[in-house]
């Protein structure tokens, strides 16, 4: 597939390597010379220098034979009109556009995104995913990352292990039979920095960052035996009213299961903004950092506080503060992937990447129609794939355990008609027409498209 990649900050950057690294034919565009360097020397990427909307620049870049052009510039305008002279002068099949601004996005204009208008086939709000990456974050308090599948019926938890987890040092064939009920599968484990898919005769050890994939009625159970408890959030206090930490208040506002939320924001206008926006929540204008502040929106008593401003380092310190104060649960929105070490030692219990969740919506929408959804996994190490199995697939009439998976894939879960969720197991049989959640190592994503007969490819 001949992709054209415009923008080559972090997200486009991202979107390359993982393209690149499938042997697609990646073309990036950027005005900054230094960004397309970079881009160039590091992956396997074609590189044009300039405006991504001029025409003459989407012509140097290959846009005449492109199947698909997306549009990640930190411009709003300059994705549309990109995607509009895509459509227009090349006829460009697939144009997916990067969209920050809410005016763009309200409903009331939804229609502005058709082929007889701004000709663009997919929108992604990188502020819509980060707000409902925050919600996931918020329902499973006891996870760092989470993510939900099979149209709410399974769930992707990431667990951080401690020396108190009830199960450490236990092979995890010997888990499978101790709890052969439970609907769940360790399918990652990240130890000493690095990211692996286990073996049966795998154990797991304190310090470890555990992926298991379980169906959602088995969820609590699930952490218990990990030695983690979910508690109910009905307190919680976020630190900035931009568009993220605002999206997530009016959405749970409008939630039937009442939680008192303060925002405080630093900024007088985006705090007025807010205020007039919500109607049950307290805004507090002023310094997150003040802990006066802090103290006065009552965070001692608070389930968790949620920072969420355009600073990293404001984040991270607001959540150390807060967890000081005495707030038992912390949320950093933090955009530099480098500082996620930092995590652990400054007792921060969850952060959300805004580039991991922006690549993983734009994945979800190249892959082939019978992929349903994509979740990028770190700094794009692993994928979790959920995919609809096809009748010429390798896997259709196969018992797992006959199926030749790379050593980096494992089986999360399989969904039989009637939306009936099941574990994984050897004597399980996939069907044509089945769903199936496969944890992937990056390196294998391009295997796992092949036994699922979904070719990356789609036109």
């Amino acid at each position: 597939m001949k992709v054209i990649i415009c923008g080559a900050g972090q997200v486009g950057w991202q979107i390359a390597r993982q393209l690149s690294g499938e042997k697609n034919d990646v073309t990036v565009v950027d005005v900054n010379a230094d960004l397309v360097r970079r881009a160039t020397e590091t992956l396997d990427v074609q590189g044009v220098v300039g405006f991504a909307s001029h025409p003459d620049v989407l012509e140097k870049a290959g846009a005449r034979d492109a199947d698909m052009i997306i549009a990640a510039t930190h411009s709003d305008e300059v994705n549309m009109v990109t995607c509009q002279i895509a459509q227009a002068v090349f006829n460009v099949t697939r144009k997916i556009a990067r969209v920050r601004a809410q005016s763009y996005l309200s409903d009331a204009y939804s229609d502005l995104y058709t082929q007889d208008r701004l000709a663009i086939d997919v929108v992604i709000s990188p502020e819509h995913e980060v707000a409902e990456a925050a919600l996931q974050r918020l329902a499973a308090p006891a996870t760092f990352d989470t993510e939900v599948f099979m149209g709410g019926r399974a769930q992707l938890l990431g667990i951080q292990l401690t020396e108190d987890c009830p199960v450490l040092n236990t092979p995890l064939r010997q888990l499978n039979e101790l709890f052969s009920t439970l609907r769940a599968i360790v399918v990652g484990v990240r130890r000493e920095g690095r990211l692996f898919a286990p073996e049966p005769g795998d154990q797991l050890l304190a310090e470890d960052q555990i992926y298991v994939f379980t169906h959602s009625e088995d969820v609590n159970r699930c952490l218990e035996i990990f030695g983690k408890k979910n508690k109910k959030q009905e307190r919680l206090v976020i630190i900035g009213a931009g568009n993220v930490g605002l999206g997530v208040a009016i959405a749970l506002e409008k939630r039937s299961a009442r939680v008192r939320t303060k925002i405080i924001e630093k900024d007088r206008p985006t705090a007025e903004r807010a205020a007039d926006a919500l109607e049950r929540t307290i805004v507090l204008n002023g310094d997150g950092m003040d802990m006066d502040l802090l103290m006065e929106a009552a965070i001692d008593r608070a389930d968790a506080v949620l920072a969420v401003t355009d600073d990293d380092k404001t984040n991270l310190l607001v959540s150390v503060r807060a967890k000081q104060a005495g707030c038992p649960m912390a949320i950093a929105l933090v955009n530099d992937p480098t500082l996620a070490p930092l995590m652990a030692p400054l007792d921060i219990d969850a952060y959300i990447n805004p580039r991991a969740t922006t690549v993983s919506s734009i994945l979800r929408h190249i892959r082939h129609g019978r992929v349903r959804h994509v979740y990028a996994i770190g700094d794009a190490e692993a994928e979790l794939i959920e995919a609809q199995v096809m009748s010429t697939s390798p896997l259709a009439g196969k018992l797992i355990r006959d199926v030749e998976f790379p050593e980096g894939v494992l089986v999360g879960a399989v969904m039989k008609s009637g939306d009936k969720v099941l574990k994984p197991t050897g004597d399980l049989r996939i069907e044509a027409g089945d769903v199936i959640a496969l944890f992937a190592m990056a390196k294998d994503v391009t295997e796992v498209e092949r036994l699922l007969l979904v070719s990356i490819d789609f036109f």
